[in-house]
């Protein structure tokens, strides 16, 4: 396995970990110690989705006993079998082009763009000493967060792994409770003003009536 020539590849483990944790942080932008909290939490997701994308596939190492006996005959150290979803649901051809995949693109593409307009509002309202409550803060109170999440799960639709697997439902935690600090700080600077905001905005699911 370990002479797979389609994993080993280190150079684009860090490449590619690289490119999508520079690309958020020009969305991002993080400035306080929350911020980078989160956009930590965020890269190491994404450094350890690569690490077994590319460079050593432990999730399938773990299960290779059991992915063998189900699926006999699948070579699952190929990069294309690391699609388990892909295998796991019998579809064949190109895992590159299957429901799942192309999905996945919708959520990751999605996440960005939503990350890209709350930090423009966020970024806004801060330089102005303003509650951020218009663009996509205008639906929900906590868009730079779901932003993340639909990234992450993008990236899961694509290629699922043990470690990412336990790390999504963990960092998604970690902003619900950065979300509740920040509405505790965001009630004191603005108080009634944010209380009137936070009653008729929901918090990270856009309302049907808003």
């Amino acid at each position: 396995m370990m002479d797979s020539p389609d994993y080993g590849l280190w150079s684009l483990v860090i490449i590619n970990s690289l490119v999508f944790i520079i690309f958020a942080f020009s969305f991002a932008k993080p400035q306080s110690r929350r911020d980078w909290r989160s956009f930590g939490a965020f890269s190491a997701f994404i450094v350890a989705l690569f690490a077994e994308m590319y460079g050593y596939p432990l999730t399938i190492f773990l299960l290779s006993g059991w992915l063998q006996s189900r699926y006999p005959g699948v070579d699952f150290f190929s990069h294309d079998a690391g699609h388990l979803w892909h295998t796991l649901l019998g579809w064949k051809g190109d895992p590159h082009s299957d429901p799942l995949h192309m999905l996945s693109f919708v959520f990751i593409g999605g996440g960005f763009i939503l990350l890209s307009a709350a930090w423009k509002e966020l970024y806004r309202a801060q330089r102005n000493h303003q509650l951020a409550a218009t663009g996509p803060y205008a639906r929900i109170r906590h868009p730079q967060y779901d932003a993340f999440v639909l990234i992450m799960f993008g990236f899961l639709l694509q290629w699922p792994t043990l470690l990412t697997l336990l790390m999504f439902p963990v960092l998604v935690y970690m902003y619900i409770r950065l979300a509740h600090s920040e509405e505790r700080e965001a009630e004191i600077e603005f108080g009634a003003q944010w209380r009137e905001y936070a009653a008729r905005t929901p918090g990270f699911i856009p309302s049907a009536r808003s």
